[in-house]
């Protein structure tokens, strides 16, 4: 099988940071050891019940995407996020943090932080460059090399375009993107599911439109669509499709994260810190409490206990009709397109605003 090299960093961390033989033994035994001690966290976060067999995902889980890719910031965030009580850790090939979320997991376990691996939840996606339906499979294969794991437990299209085979990368030059084959892709995904080596499957970044062209081929139904979502980009069409179908949806940049410049509408909202204040709350509940009350689950991001601690305090209190009436008028903008993920320069030939539709 051909090995997918996921960055220059990953390279460069894996380097200075990876293990000798013996630790690497120790750390896959504590990763199968159920008789591991579970220390007792602080909060116990909620699950969503997905699919037709009701599998369980937790409310919140923590990103692990960064920029610039500090492996020792995203250890010790994983570290900190399951002891306060996270069992969903979201990765992706492209983000070269799984072999460090591997490590860490297993730390975790060595430790006590958590039980086994069955207690964990861990999500990873396919990047644009491996959507082809030869290399979905391999590139999973890798991810599960990397985590040091047999299986993750949510499986997901990254983006739905396809780019010519290369190593996991943005921006993508223009000229590099191709039809992509989304039935063989999915094929693939479904494959992956059989095998075993991802309990569920599911897309990131899907619209109304793209959701449906993959509802009419596929055998095995997508059960998570992540997008951007938050009080800033409220997706409401999405989600009420998504609701008819049974798709989950899962929020990323629930607090306005991922921006190309010093805005950030969530955190800058006058109205989510004026209901802030008015309920000794921080910006940052109030918006992802407004995510859970909409029925969706949430991947959030950061290097400080405190802020981890206080993103998973959102659930003994809801918000008022007020609150959601002025939520509701905020003025609504889409900062995560696929426009960011391209060099700016060079000509598609695939119309590529079939992938960046805006929706309300």
């Amino acid at each position: 099988m051909h090995i997918l090299n996921f960055s220059t960093a990953y390279t460069f961390y894996r380097a200075l940071a990876t293990p000798d033989k013996h630790r690497q033994t120790r750390k896959r035994q504590a990763m199968s050891s159920p008789a591991a001690r579970s220390i007792t966290c602080y909060s116990k976060i909620p699950e969503f019940l997905l699919g037709t067999n009701g599998q369980p995902m937790p409310a919140v889980g923590l990103g692990t995407a960064s920029h610039p890719f500090v492996a020792e910031d995203v250890r010790t965030s994983v570290l900190t996020a399951l002891e306060l009580g996270y069992r969903h850790i979201d990765t992706a090939g492209l983000y070269a943090s799984e072999w460090v979320v591997g490590e860490a997991m297993a730390e975790a376990v060595s430790r006590g932080l958590v039980a086994s691996r069955d207690e964990l939840f861990v999500t990873s996606k396919v990047w644009c460059t491996q959507c082809h339906p030869e290399l979905v499979l391999p590139s999973l294969k890798e991810s599960l090399k990397n985590l040091q794991m047999e299986y993750v437990d949510l499986y997901l299209i990254h983006w739905p375009m396809a780019v010519k085979p290369s190593k996991p990368h943005f921006p993508m030059k223009r000229e590099d993107i191709v039809p992509m084959d989304l039935s063989g892709v999915w094929q693939a995904m479904e494959e992956c599911h059989r095998l075993g080596l991802a309990k569920m499957i599911g897309v990131s970044n899907f619209t109304t439109k793209k959701l449906q062209e993959l509802l009419a081929i596929a055998k095995i139904p997508p059960v998570v669509n992540q997008v951007e979502l938050n009080p800033t980009w409220q997706q409401k069409k999405l989600i009420e499709f998504c609701n008819d179908k049974g798709i989950h949806v899962t929020a990323y940049s629930p607090l306005g994260g991922q921006r190309i410049s010093k805005l950030n509408p969530v955190r800058q909202s006058d109205i989510l810190e004026e209901i802030g204040k008015a309920r000794g709350k921080s910006v940052a509940q109030i918006s992802l409490r407004w995510i859970y009350e909409q029925g969706a689950s949430m991947v959030a991001k950061s290097l400080k206990r405190e802020r981890l601690k206080e993103n998973i305090e959102i659930f003994d209190w809801e918000l008022s009709d007020e609150d959601r009436f002025k939520i509701d008028h905020i003025a609504q903008r889409k900062l995560v397109t696929v426009q960011n993920l391209l060099c700016p320069e060079g000509i598609s030939s695939v119309d590529i605003l079939d992938v960046d539709v805006i929706e309300i």
